[in-house]
């Protein structure tokens, strides 16, 4: 066909044009460019082979570090509210936020640390929650404290949010890691003026009883969450996404044993008033194993597999022992 001639013609002249081309410049063969343009084509290669896996390996971080504690608190402040924001602090300063990382970052490619990540930031909204709502006003119907209210809001963002969005916007736009870090301010400013006398912080029965029940609330959706996954992929040999849920409710967890345990400093009060004690120890007990379950590889077998375990039922378990003995603590708050 005269067009498929014409286009061989002219593509045989653009070679040859800048085959000309480089011998004139350069003064080089073309088979010179051709050797060394194979040879930079391995390394870039070989430098992509290395740049996800070495990345991953800095990167990754899963810090479980059940007696993490925030700096000292100034008289008068409260320990949760400090424990929030030294967590958002270590995850989004020190450790780096990688749930949103595109493409091209060498950790993207990494699960497990995005995963807990997301799931402990989804712990501090809850708990953020609380604090707007009910332990930092006097009562319902009085207003809510400011740097609260913005904190509960910024970390209701998502976690998986870049710098650009073309989803949300061909604009730039907020990232998580920017919410995050306005919403950690926030709650600094609140737990200085607590100190000051400035702010609300209250210690009462029914502020607690919330608080857990909220926490009772949400561990109960992700008991349901691993549940759905136990009874849908328990069969398959590999499961990738098991790891994803696992980790999810691990920071959750950790998260929450973190906050129970400044409550307790909290409501020091309120618990011994209802001789508290045991039950709230044997309750963050409960939610210490589950946050420190650490397998190397999760597996999602059947539960009652003799070869491959179950890891998200081992989970499941401690969740729903921490989530019973949450709601005998609130009981005895009740009566």
């Amino acid at each position: 066909m005269q067009w498929a001639q014409g286009y061989r013609h002219i593509s045989a002249k653009c070679r040859n044009w800048f085959a000309g081309l480089f011998v004139r410049v350069r003064g080089v063969d073309p088979d010179f460019w051709l050797h060394w343009g194979k040879r930079a084509g391995f390394l870039l290669l070989g430098f992509l082979l290395l740049y996800y896996p070495l990345g991953m390996a800095w990167r990754h971080t899963i810090n479980d570090d059940l007696d993490f504690t925030p700096a000292a608190l100034s008289p008068g402040q409260a320990q949760a509210v400090a424990v929030v924001a030294a967590l958002i602090d270590r995850e989004v300063n020190q450790a780096g936020w990688v749930a949103n990382n595109p493409f091209f970052m060498p950790s993207a490619p990494l699960d497990n640390m995005p995963n807990f990540q997301i799931g402990l930031i989804g712990a501090l909204a809850r708990v953020s929650v609380e604090l707007r709502d009910q332990i930092g006003r006097t009562r319902g119907s009085s207003q809510s404290d400011p740097d609260l209210e913005e904190a509960a809001g910024l970390l209701q963002y998502s976690g998986t949010r870049w710098v650009w969005d073309p989803s949300v916007s061909l604009w730039p736009t907020a990232s998580s890691e920017a919410q995050y870090r306005k919403a950690r301010k926030a709650l600094l400013a609140y737990n200085a003026r607590l100190g000051k006398g400035e702010a609300v912080f209250e210690r009462r029965n029914d502020n607690l009883m919330a608080t857990l029940d909220r926490i009772a609330f949400d561990i109960g959706s992700s008991s349901a969450v691993l549940d759905d996954r136990i009874s849908s992929n328990s069969m398959r040999l590999i499961d990738t996404k098991a790891d994803d849920i696992f980790y999810g409710v691990k920071g959750q967890m950790y998260a929450y044993t973190l906050i129970l345990k400044a409550l307790r400093t909290d409501f020091g009060g309120a618990i011994k008033e209802r001789t508290l004690e045991g039950a709230y120890d044997q309750m963050l007990q409960s939610f210490v194993q589950a946050a420190a379950l650490d397998p190397w590889i999760v597996v999602n077998g059947a539960p009652d597999s003799q070869v491959f375990p179950s890891h998200l039922a081992a989970q499941g378990f401690y969740l729903l022992r921490a989530r019973t003995q949450l709601r005998e603590v609130t009981n005895i708050l009740l009566k």
